[in-house]
């Protein structure tokens, strides 16, 4: 057995140890999408057993994540719950289609910047959504409503002494997370987000705490598969921009994931388009069954590495360790509070705001910071899908704007002719700049403009330089010389 598998020793610990960092993290990305808790266990479920049999990326395990949270909890609010299964099965056949065309490897193109700060938005979100959870109280619908309510909800709880008894066992689960990497390594063998919620689970019962609690549906109960009025809101034009939202953020999340994690391992290398349709079968099953989405989660793979995972039979257990939780003990997640679960996502939105690179980008590349900074707010301000779009937009023209970066030289010797080099890129989008010099230059003087410093030269900017030498040249001047661009030579095969 052991030579036909020489690495289930240590697969199977490190399934162990994925399973209950995944657990509490499926439980509470699941109530704070506005669904029963048992769809989250789902999605974990399918994630191991589904996507986790295919190739793609061999140790990344696949899950809900926090960073559809948000997304989620909007689509349920607008399109209602049934319409979930059929929104995450449409965004899965899209990843399918995306994989088997081969555009996996572009997601890699997506600037950093817009999805750190995709990231960034959904993180404020999340803690601002989850701050309210974790006193007993409801929140606001919208991104800047949550943050901007913050303050009143703040003096509603502490007139409330069990709002302050709910907000003291969420920030001490925040608090045990924080402290639990500070523990020697054999205490970290239990993940930090279990020992949290047991913890609090513990705290709750001894003390008798009237604290919310996990509602519990049962597995069977909260599988709903969605039915012809669920798709029946395919007809609603608005829900084909949450589709394109769930499959974008998913891809992206997933496929960054997976670079991630080939940085922490020698094993072999992700194959992107094979992981895309992975995570799209992944998906695909998910919606038939009206579960959450699922996409990579870098928490978990992470825990999968370094718990010694050489294969991808770890994350297949982790899926059957799930399904068994599911089945035999689903009675236990009732007596889970909600504010620990509140805790572990605050803690969780914390770390996808990344401070770091944004100062590390401010120093170096305060463009891409501002992309950064942009895309967090708008998704904010604005919602999800637009936010990331602004993001997008943002990226591409400031990449246009360098790309056509362009530099002008006069020569004036006092006598003859003025010689002007043009060199770079020369593109309509600095024509205003070209002209504005060019246009300057004294009316009476002959020029010689030197286009052969000239990369590119596209046709408005061509059409622009012949109409002003014409202009310049219609007042009695000589006509001016133009010297162009030297043309790029083939390379010998």
């Amino acid at each position: 057995m052991m030579t036909k598998f020489p690495h289930l020793r240590q697969d199977f610990a490190a399934s162990l140890v994925v399973f209950l960092v995944a657990l509490p993290l499926c439980v509470g990305v699941a109530v704070a999408s506005g669904v029963p808790a048992e769809l989250g266990l789902v999605t974990g479920i399918v994630g191991g057993l589904v996507t986790g049999f295919m190739r793609g990326s061999s140790l990344q395990v696949s899950g809900p994540a926090a960073g559809l949270t948000v997304l989620v909890f909007e689509a349920v609010n607008e399109f209602g719950l049934p319409a979930l299964g059929v929104i995450v099965l449409s965004a899965g056949v899209l990843q399918l289609a995306m994989g088997a065309l081969k555009l996996g490897r572009w997601f890699r193109a997506i600037s950093v910047s817009v999805v750190e700060g995709m990231l960034a938005g959904i993180g404020l979100v999340l803690i601002a959504g989850q701050l309210y959870s974790a006193a007993g109280l409801k929140a606001p619908t919208s991104g800047i409503d949550k943050i901007l309510g913050l303050p009143g909800a703040a003096l509603d709880a502490l007139g409330s002494t069990t709002a302050l008894a709910s907000l003291a066992v969420g920030a001490g689960t925040v608090a045990v997370m924080v402290l639990w990497k500070k523990l020697p390594k054999k205490a970290q063998t239990v993940p930090g987000a279990l020992a949290a919620v047991l913890l609090a689970t513990l705290v709750t019962q001894v003390f008798g705490l009237s604290i919310a609690t996990v509602e519990v549906n049962g597995l069977l109960a909260s599988i709903q598969p969605p039915g012809t009025e669920a798709f029946g809101e395919l007809a609603n034009p608005a829900i084909f921009g949450t589709i394109l939202a769930f499959t974008l953020i998913a891809s992206a999340e997933s496929l960054f994931s997976a670079a991630a994690v080939d940085r922490l391992h020698d094993g072999p290398r992700t194959e992107y388009d094979k992981e895309l349709m992975a995570q799209g079968a992944g998906n695909a099953v998910c919606g038939a069954l009206g579960a959450l989405p699922m996409t990579a989660v870098i928490v978990r793979s992470s825990a999968n590495v370094q718990a010694g995972a050489k294969t991808k039979a770890s994350r297949v257990m982790h899926g059957v360790w799930l399904l068994l939780f599911a089945a035999l003990l689903p009675s236990t997640l009732a007596l889970i509070p909600l504010p620990a679960l509140a805790g572990i996502l605050v803690h969780a939105g914390f770390k996808l705001i990344p401070f770091r690179e944004i100062v590390s980008l401010w120093r170096g590349h305060r463009g891409e910071a501002l992309i950064l900074v942009v895309t967090a707010v708008s998704i904010v301000a604005v919602n999800m899908f637009e936010g990331v779009l602004i993001g997008l937009a943002l990226s591409v023209v400031k990449t246009a704007w360098e790309a056509s970066h362009l530099k002008l030289e006069i020569v004036d010797k006092g006598a003859g002719p003025i010689q002007a080099h043009l060199s770079g890129n020369a593109t309509f989008l600095r024509l205003p700049k070209i002209l504005d010099s060019l246009e300057s230059l004294p009316q009476d003087r002959p020029v010689e403009l030197d286009l052969s410093g000239l990369h590119h030269l596209d046709h408005a900017c061509r059409t622009a330089l012949e109409n002003w030498a014409e202009r310049h040249s219609a007042v009695g001047t000589e006509p001016v010389r133009v010297t162009e661009p030297e043309p790029v030579k083939a390379t010998a095969p």
